[in-house]
């Protein structure tokens, strides 16, 4: 109750007690409450300082920032792509500020899921949960398929079904056993991703001013030949239009976090606000290091009319180590070794994505059992917190892959793939939706957000003008299907059926439980608080306990080497 302003206090603890009752009383509350009560054991608070650094700044770095960014040069051009990945990043970055202050409120299992049914309407928590969740969950064999093709680089005379089950395999270990065997495996991977990040852009700046084998200054070359911006589908002013709308919609699938994030909160251990703030104000850094600069790299590194990034482009092996922009700028340069090194980083680096995959696919059906709109089983965890009927879940999901092996079953994968692509800008407009819900409640139960440990700024402007461009592109997003000639039911539903299908669903669960919105002042922002709070008070004293200050230098590299 310390974020309460005083002279409200006994209105507010009022209006805690009646929603409390409120809680307990209805059906799908009742479900999240008793299950600590009724011998179902939870998830367990275990990840590490140092993990959740490293998830912050790894956990969105994945296959498109090394690989399939070259589709951005290819139809944007380097200007293009450099404008598309700003316009984006400012975005993401607005959505996670805004997430990054509720989910440091009240860090509980999937908040950005949760608080939707909490501060927005029941029926709007659903459409979330399952977006998410059918979004994430189809990821993990396109991650799976994207591993084996960085593979083929070196060879391709082998059944890819020894990859994919191997893959399969670890990811259900890692994942299976315990929530801190993922954590130090995302650790180490989210390490090699950003030192690949961070190693690439030395070598664009060395390479370009002469540090090559042909002691090739060639500076910004590719920027006045062929071009900075590329025409696509059309000539002139316009085709380039179309070119920067495509190199769009790649940032749109590249530029991730605030999500990944949120999801581990719920198992953020030692002072788990206070690290998870320290790990959302990171974030303006790594999207500026990784993706601005990584754009930027890549116009200079590559031409867009490159003979290697056509040909692979047009045979579609887009997800093939050889469509790396700095792999094939290396063989450019007539550089040895070093595509071998980097296509083996590039491959950790899809590992990793589709370990975070598999992770964030259980905890978010974990959440949405909790929250009552999922089988009741789902939520039993196993004494190291896993919940393991929903890794199975996220295991079953896996062996979509499989559908790679046959000709016509790969084109059902690249469908479903595809499929969902939209839902993940679709998640990042909930998230704006979610958080004007929680600002509003804060405003109106008196809550001082200034005693945050973590704040966005100049709110709710930016959430609502976030909202508005996610909106727009989320419209945007197939719109050459609705040019003269264009016109394809597969591409319409590829790009739109998502959003149809949440809206059905919404609209379904409104007429069959007679939802309402949620009033501002009667939103649960206590639920789950006071869990919190005790773990960092078990996490103080025991500290304490061992002879040590929680906020000293020694304490504070203990836990994050520990």
């Amino acid at each position: 109750m310390a974020f309460f302003n005083s002279e409200k206090q006994s209105d507010i603890e009022k209006r805690v007690d009646e929603v409390s009752l409120h809680n307990i009383n209805s059906s799908h509350e009742a479900t999240s409450i008793q299950e600590y009560d009724t011998g179902y054991r939870s998830t367990h608070r275990t990840l590490k300082s140092r993990t959740l650094h490293l998830i912050a700044m790894g956990g969105s770095i994945g296959t498109g920032l090394f690989v399939t960014i070259s589709t951005g040069l290819l139809y944007g051009g380097p200007l293009g792509l450099l404008l598309a990945f700003l316009i984006w990043t400012g975005i993401i970055f607005i959505v996670t500020a805004s997430i990054g202050e509720m989910v440091c409120y009240l860090p509980v299992s999937s908040p950005f899921i949760q608080m939707a049914g909490r501060c927005v309407d029941e029926a709007f928590e659903v459409i979330v949960g399952f977006n998410y969740f059918i979004m994430i969950s189809v990821y993990i064999p396109f991650e799976i398929t994207a591993v084996n093709g960085m593979i083929h680089y070196w060879r391709d005379d082998y059944s890819p079904a020894i990859s994919f089950c191997i893959q399969i395999f670890i990811y259900t270990m890692l994942n299976l056993f315990a929530v801190k065997y993922f954590g130090e495996s995302e650790f180490y991977l989210s390490i090699g991703k950003v030192i690949l990040a961070i190693g690439l852009i030395f070598f664009t700046f060395v390479t370009m001013v002469g540090g090559n084998p042909q002691h090739d200054a060639f500076g910004f070359r590719y920027w006045k030949h062929p071009g900075p911006l590329v025409e696509t589908l059309t000539t002139g002013s316009m085709g380039q239009f179309h070119g920067f709308m495509a190199a769009l919609n790649k940032a749109c699938f590249t530029i991730v976090g605030p999500e990944y994030l949120a999801m581990v909160a719920g198992e953020a251990g030692q002072e788990t606000r206070k690290v998870l703030a320290g790990t959302f104000r990171t974030v303006f850094y790594r999207l500026t290091v990784f993706y601005i600069l990584g754009a930027l790299s890549v116009g200079i590194l590559v031409p867009s009319n490159d003979k290697t990034l056509t040909l692979l482009a047009s045979s579609g092996s887009t997800s093939n180590g050889s469509y790396s922009p700095y792999i094939i700028a290396m063989n450019n340069l007539n550089i040895k070794v070093l595509p071998h090194i980097v296509n083996v980083l590039c491959v950790s680096s899809a590992f990793s994505a589709g370990n975070s995959y598999v992770y964030c696919s259980s905890r978010s059906l974990y959440a949405i059992s909790q929250r009552g709109f999922a089988p009741k089983f789902l939520q039993y965890c196993t004494k190291t917190g896993v919940p393991v009927f929903c890794v199975g879940v996220a295991f079953l999901f896996s062996l979509l892959s499989l559908l790679q092996l046959g000709d016509s079953a790969a084109k059902v994968l690249n469908w479903i793939v595809n499929l969902c692509t939209g839902a993940q800008i679709l998640n990042y407009f909930f998230m704006c939706i979610t958080y004007l819900g929680f600002f509003y409640a804060c405003e109106a139960q008196g809550v001082d957000r200034k005693a945050f440990r973590y704040t966005s700024w100049f709110q709710p402007y930016l959430a609502y003008f976030a909202m508005v461009i996610i909106g727009c592109m989320v419209g945007a997003l197939g719109y050459t299907v609705f040019m003269p000639g264009s016109w394809s039911v597969e591409n319409f539903l590829t790009y739109y059926l998502m959003v149809l299908l949440d809206l059905v669903i919404f609209v379904a669960y409104k007429l069959i439980k007679r939802t309402k919105r949620v009033r501002s002042a009667e939103a649960d922002l206590i639920t789950g608080l006071e869990e919190v709070e005790m773990h960092e008070q078990a996490y103080l004293e025991s500290v304490e306990q061992k002879g040590q200050h929680p906020g000293s230098l020694k304490q504070r590299i203990m836990d994050w080497v520990f």
